[in-house]
């Protein structure tokens, strides 16, 4: 164990409302990522319609954010290592503001068709930076014993945003005299343009808090902004210790230069530190469990249960507030029961119920649909097993992988390799996304059984990986991570003498 870690400050005091309110203003950027991400999906046909655009460029247009969400992963820690945790917050609302923007103006031709999509990638960059900022911030202005709930309002802020969005998209849907996504609305704009510049507001909001919000003292310290660290400190922990504190960060950031990528290895042995694979590995598997075809794709298994169109809408409005409800069930676990057991139940869970769909699907008729292709039909008692099986899934995400992982990818990494690891591990879950995003389609045709059993394999393995792999957090110091790399760090009182 490295020398630094062997006094452990107290950290009791401060203000404890001040730190909530900071996060949460963090965590408003998680809330513009899930309305971002999950806006298209009231505008896909009119989209298709406008540029009469066929399923191929329909997919790509939908899947752009995606690409720009795994730009801005990649590279949003490395910003904010060097411009600051705060900035990063202001250039995320600062995409989103012209994603908006420029998704409304996008004329009606060809040129106008690739002018939305890189509106698109810009907005998806966006929800990139949110992904990573709000994490990394959160776990680094939050006091050991409340993180874990403070880290995971950025999913509840996610689920919040999706679920908002789905309502507006209703609402403005609602409110049009064809009661479709091409109707017109105010100001001679469709009520699909409108469901993109609503996201402005929130946008607006964000950016104008995040000059409200301290810097993190850990960035300040990296910058060797000590005044005003131990001025945030004081606000965020109390002066109790601060100087063991203060030095504590400094130990763990020790080093002849400044963050970069190539921390991401032992300077020994030139080979990636196992905690960086671990986090990136999890992060992939939050997605590669099939989350998002729930979200994405539900109305395919509301419809083969028996509901109609507009029912199967309805129920996925009720599935997101499902979502939100039992992230706060996780909000009030995390720092009680620990990330790891939290998330060891929630993979039985996701197992158990993805199983239970796989059987359903892959034992259910295949009946032509209005459009003659085959679809599967649930008889008899599969179609509320299947319904029943779906929303346990839901559950069982939304209470542990949902906002688990979020709190964990912002806590497990050490300060110096926050940043670069946080990234590519981000970038790595939008990579996840993509891949089952695109791929569903295709295995829903072959059968939705084995898209279930596959999800449900997935689910086994994120179940043994956190047993095996996964070291809990709940309780230690940001500093404590550095035992992670397995090498020793300089010393607290090394730092201060040698500074």
């Amino acid at each position: 164990m490295s020398q630094h870690t062997a006094v452990t400050p107290d950290l009791s005091g401060g203000d404890s409302r001040g730190v909530i309110r900071i996060a949460s203003v963090a965590a408003l950027g998680g809330l513009l990522f899930g309305y971002d991400s999950a806006v298209i999906n009231g505008a896909v046909s009119a989209i298709g319609e406008v540029w009469h655009i066929g399923a191929g460029a329909l997919g790509f247009a939908v899947a752009a954010a995606l690409i720009g969400a795994a730009i801005g992963a990649m590279t949003a820690g490395r910003v904010a290592d060097r411009v600051g945790r705060l900035m990063v917050m202001k250039i995320a609302a600062l995409l989103f503001i012209l994603s908006a923007i420029g998704c409304v103006l996008a004329p009606e031709t060809t040129a106008g068709l690739v002018i939305f999509i890189v509106f698109r990638i810009i907005g998806g960059a966006g929800v990139g930076f949110a992904s990573v900022i709000a994490p990394a911030y959160i776990a680094e202005v939050s006091p050991p014993q409340i993180r874990g709930r403070l880290g995971s309002l950025q999913q509840l802020a996610i689920v919040t945003g999706i679920f908002l969005s789905l309502l507006v998209d209703a609402l403005l849907v609602h409110a049009t005299s064809t009661g479709q996504p091409d109707g017109m609305l105010w100001f001679g704009l469709e009520a699909w343009r409108w469901m993109f510049l609503v996201l402005a507001v929130p946008a607006i909001i964000y950016g104008a808090l995040a000059f409200t919000i301290p810097e993190s003292p850990r960035y300040l310290v990296a910058a060797h902004r000590i005044p005003e660290a131990r001025k945030v400190l004081t606000l965020l922990l109390g002066e109790k210790n601060l100087e063991i504190t203060i030095n504590r960060i400094q130990g763990s950031l020790a080093g002849e230069t400044k963050p970069s990528w190539r921390d991401l290895k032992n300077s020994r042995t030139g080979k990636i530190y196992p905690i960086v694979w671990i986090g990136l590995i999890a992060s992939m598997l939050q997605q590669f469990v099939g989350i998002n075809v729930i979200f994405y794709y539900s109305n395919t298994l509301w419809m083969a249960v028996g509901f109609n169109t507009s029912s199967a809408f309805t129920i996925s409005v009720i599935t997101s507030i499902v979502n939100i409800a039992t992230t706060i069930v996780a909000i009030l676990l995390v720092d009680r029961i620990g990330r790891k057991l939290l998330l060891m139940i929630g993979s039985v869970g996701m197992t158990i119920s993805l199983a239970v769909l796989a059987v359903c699907f892959g034992t259910a008729s295949m009946v032509p649909d209005a459009t003659g292709q085959l679809a599967p039909v649930l008889h008899g008692a599969s179609g509320p097993i299947a319904l029943v099986a779906a929303n346990v899934f839901v559950i069982a995400f939304g209470m542990s992988w949902g906002p688990v992982i979020w709190v964990l990818l912002g806590e497990m990494f050490p300060n110096r390799i926050r940043g670069a690891a946080l990234s590519l591990a981000a970038a790595g879950q939008w990579v996840a996304n993509w891949i089952v995003t695109v791929t569903f389609p295709g295995l829903k045709d072959i059968s939705l059984g084995l898209a279930y059993g596959i999800y449900t394999g997935f689910a086994l393995i994120s179940l043994l990986f956190v047993a095996k792999f996964l070291t809990e957090t709940k309780g230690r110091t940001l500093e404590d991570m550095d035992d992670a790399l397995g090498e020793d760090r300089p010393a607290a009182s090394d730092v201060a003498q040698a500074s």
